[in-house]
């Protein structure tokens, strides 16, 4: 379905579905200023079977059933961040389970989150929402078993997922030790290019690359960190490489320092930074997360503010031991994770809790 650059075109023309979102970098998360304010004021849920809850940010919850069996409850959803309606529905679907497969579980039913506008939009590309998601959970082996919808004026599109977990085996977003190297199974740079997409300054391969990395799921790279041993891991979405990794980093009571060089990237994200495409929720970030990051003088601008930038459908931040490393990024490769690495390391804690070196 061909979309058009016109926010409000004509009867019978199509719609641009990027151009319905109202605010600059509505896509990502509330940002987490405003996330830590809202959650000082709630207490925190007790049970004996609530394996996981939300008091260290994990990327899913776990509730047990039985000494071998829990399950994995999330959610997510956003406005979209490509204009064709079937790969937005495929980048959404794939966001959505990353959060199960981060965890270590295994996901199997979804439900749709559907905010649709009452009129202005045809029911079609809807449907091409619904279908790019269906494909996509059909690949991960998910049955979509319903969903809600709501009238809203800007278009928002999501899953909630369940999954099932060992609850003996769950991969917490803590546990990282000292002497841990850390893995990056997919390359940084959605929320630059995207913004640069919105504003009609990307090259279409550059675009493509980016579609095909938030269009990958997760699967492979949890079977894979499974086979290792794994103390701690996570995605990298929303909060960025920084602010995922400083969970991790707080919660584990270690300093993770990441090593510039060896940061993945997607084509193109380093000129489109030095023009300015950085989104508003990677300032959001780097208002927030500054003062724990410790940002080397040789560390290239560029770099620093790619740390920060908040990802769509992004990669898995694995910490295991260093002598299982290489292994893993070599099995990570061979299942279409090319551009899987080892982005840093583990040491004692230090006066920051992230280091940029």
């Amino acid at each position: 379905m061909s979309i058009t650059k016109d926010n409000n075109p004509a009867p019978g023309e199509t719609f641009r579905l990027t151009a319905r979102c109202k605010a600059a970098g509505c896509a990502g998360k509330l940002g987490p200023a405003d996330l830590a304010g809202v959650l000082e004021h709630l207490e925190l849920p007790t049970h004996p079977d609530l394996l996981v809850g939300i008091s260290t940010g994990d990327d899913a919850g776990v509730f047990r059933f039985s000494d071998d069996l829990a399950i994995v409850n999330t959610v997510d959803f956003f406005t979209p961040v490509v204009d064709d309606p079937f790969t937005y529905g495929q980048i959404s679907a794939a966001n959505a389970l990353s959060d199960v497969y981060a965890m270590g579980g295994v996901p199997r039913t979804a439900l749709n989150i559907v905010c649709w506008p009452q009129s202005g939009l045809p029911g079609e590309m809807l449907a091409e929402i619904l279908r790019g998601a269906a494909e996509k959970a059909r690949e991960a082996g998910v049955v979509v078993v319903g969903g809600h919808t709501v009238g809203d004026e800007e278009v928002k599109f999501g899953m909630a997922i369940t999954g099932v977990i060992d609850p003996r085996r769950i991969v917490r977003n803590v546990g990282a030790q000292v002497g841990d190297a850390l893995v990056l199974s997919k390359a940084l740079g959605t929320g630059i290019l995207l913004t640069a997409f919105k504003r009609d300054a990307l090259a279409d391969e550059h675009y493509q690359a980016a579609v095909r990395s938030m269009t990958q799921l997760n699967a492979a790279a949890a079977s894979a960190m499974l086979k290792y041993d794994v103390h701690a891991g996570t995605d990298i979405t929303g909060f960025g490489l920084v602010g995922h990794a400083l969970k991790m980093a707080d919660g584990s009571d270690v300093t993770i320092v990441f090593e510039e060089s060896d940061l993945p990237l997607l084509p193109g994200v380093i000129e489109q930074c030095r023009a300015g495409m950085m989104p508003g929720g990677g300032n959001r970030n780097r208002e927030y997360y500054a003062p724990s990051v410790r940002i080397s003088d040789e560390v290239s601008d560029e770099i620093a503010t790619i740390a920060f930038d908040p990802q769509t459908s992004g990669g898995l931040l694995i910490a295991i031991p260093e002598a299982q490393a290489l292994a893993l990024v070599a099995e990570l490769q061979d299942s279409g994770h090319r551009e899987a690495a080892i982005v840093g390391r583990v040491v004692a804690r230090r006066e920051h809790p992230i280091e940029l070196v």
